[in-house]
């Protein structure tokens, strides 16, 4: 695979990315300090990123031009935190790469994170190391789920939510999202209704929700904990899109009243705050012991007992030394994502910005173009080169809304919505 930095774009492009320019390209941004850079790009040939890997396009997306931009999986180009580097260079320097343990310095650095971040208080118990916050749901639903149990699932949402569930046969209840003024609203009548009737054993709550980057009030996750405490099912709240707020105030489940806490599960990760997925490696925050016990000992039954060794040191140095990056990361994103919302209400015919609070991923309804979220994805493939992501496969009620990529150099981004504007579909 070539580098992606030098391979995809105009010339222009092509050389400010591989040279680390600053770029303003098509619309002006706001220039970071020279600490942090954010207009250049890791090489991401070196570490075989699905994201840029030209064999998995081919079988992805084989009509897709050789100049592609890749905007659909959910992976951010920029080099990693400093801290978090070195972190790394420092445990491969030494050389020794045995088994470990979560130790007081990852316990402690996570309960100062979410101490600090997000304004809750977790006990040290409470938590429990994984390898990744995709594998957790799905010893979640084998530990909690019996044979032709069904989980609960708000959609359009993260896809791994569904085939975890598929993988393992437990059927899926779909809790479709109200869309109003560009936003997601969650049908609290229609949960209550299908809880009584179809008894269901999880309910997975996406907060902030993904891929609609919707931040949820306390009040709206305390009815959705008081409709599953009194309907005898779990909630389990997976908070990974909780670091890249856009707008608005993050609130955790942990915040929740005490009644609720013996009945929530709660996963997160530095994962998508600082990139950090390769490393496979997260963590649960679970109050109640009966229940903690239960995923503890399906971990063991799975031998899920000691940690990747450089995830559990990138954690410790992204919580501990790394607040300084991923608030500059966000302003970064944030104005990435201004200057993506005034382009396409302005330059997007058919399309319709949702309005993000978290993460780096806009989610569009293009149910104004005529086309199918596949149609408009292929279409775009073809004769954009632009790769982005296809709503159909977010579960269910997606087909007409489509996934953007914003984390990477604002030039890329900027030059792919040009070449969108140069090859729109509308009907």
């Amino acid at each position: 695979m070539k580098n992606p930095a030098r391979d995809n774009g105009n010339a222009d492009v092509r050389a400010q990315i591989a040279h680390g320019a600053y770029l303003t390209f098509i619309v002006k941004g706001v220039r970071m300090s020279a600490k942090f850079d954010f207009d250049i790009m890791a090489d991401r040939s070196l570490d075989h990123a699905r994201k840029w890997d030209r064999e998995i396009i081919k079988q992805k997306f084989p009509y897709a031009k050789e100049d592609y931009i890749p905007m659909w999986i959910a992976d951010m180009d920029f080099p990693a935190a400093p801290a978090v580097r070195k972190a790394l260079v420092e445990v491969a320097e030494n050389g020794a790469y045995g088994y470990g343990y979560a130790h007081d310095g990852f316990y402690n650095a996570v309960m100062s994170w979410q101490h600090r971040r997000h304004n809750v208080d977790v006990e040290r118990e409470w938590i429990t190391l994984a390898y990744g916050t995709v594998p957790t749901i799905h010893y979640l639903y084998q530990a909690f789920c019996q044979p032709n149990d069904c989980v609960i699932l708000n959609t359009p949402v993260y896809d791994p939510f569904g085939y975890a569930a598929h993988n393992n046969g437990f059927r899926i209840i779909s809790n479709p999202l109200i869309y109003q003024d560009r936003t997601y609203y969650i049908d609290f009548d229609l949960l209550e209704e299908q809880m009584q009737r179809f008894h269901p054993r999880i309910h997975l709550f996406c907060s902030p929700h993904n891929p609609g980057g919707r931040i949820w009030t306390l009040e709206e996750i305390e009815r959705v904990a008081e409709i599953c405490y009194k309907n005898n099912c779990l909630l389990v709240v997976d908070e990974v899109h909780c670091e890249h707020i856009m707008s608005g105030d993050f609130h955790s489940a942990l915040q929740l009243p005490d009644r609720y806490l013996d009945n929530l599960i709660v996963l997160t990760s530095p994962n998508k705050g600082f990139n950090l997925g390769g490393l496979k490696t997260s963590y649960s925050m679970i109050p109640s012991a009966r229940v903690r016990d239960v995923f503890r000992h399906r971990l063991e039954m799975n031998s899920i007992t000691s940690p990747n060794t450089f995830g559990c040191a990138a954690i410790i140095a992204a919580y501990n030394e790394g607040e300084e990056w991923l608030d500059a990361i966000t302003d970064y994103l944030r104005e990435s994502y201004k200057q993506t919302a005034d382009f396409i209400e302005s330059r997007m015919k058919g399309w319709e910005l949702m309005h993000m609070q978290a993460s780096y991923l806009p989610w569009v309804n293009i149910s104004g173009t005529g086309a199918t979220a596949t149609e408009l994805c292929e279409h775009m493939a073809r004769e954009a080169g632009v790769i982005v992501g296809d709503g159909t496969f977010y579960v269910d009620n997606g087909s007409q809304f489509i996934r953007l990529n914003l984390g990477c150099p604002r030039a890329l981004s900027s030059e792919a919505l040009l070449r969108m504007e140069a090859h729109q579909l509308v009907r």
